[in-house]
């Protein structure tokens, strides 16, 4: 399955939330902590699934501090 990535800044505290949020969603978004010292976190998309990805994103939002990064290397 090919997905794309996006990558966001959160606060530490919250990087098992957001996961926990994103992937019980089944099948929609994987996450992975790219650098925890950071807050880093990378959401691999399933396609198909951007708009409801957005969806979630906005909610959350609401809720923590997401920071969207262009790149992350």
């Amino acid at each position: 399955m090919d997905t794309h990535s996006e990558y966001f800044r959160l606060r530490r505290k919250d990087i098992a939330y957001f996961k926990f949020i994103i992937e019980s969603h089944e099948g929609m978004a994987v996450v992975r902590t790219k650098d925890p010292r950071e807050a880093i976190v990378e959401l691999m998309i399933a396609p198909g699934w951007e708009k409801d990805v957005e969806e979630v994103l906005d909610g959350l939002r609401k809720e923590i501090w997401i920071e969207s990064l262009p790149v992350y290397p």
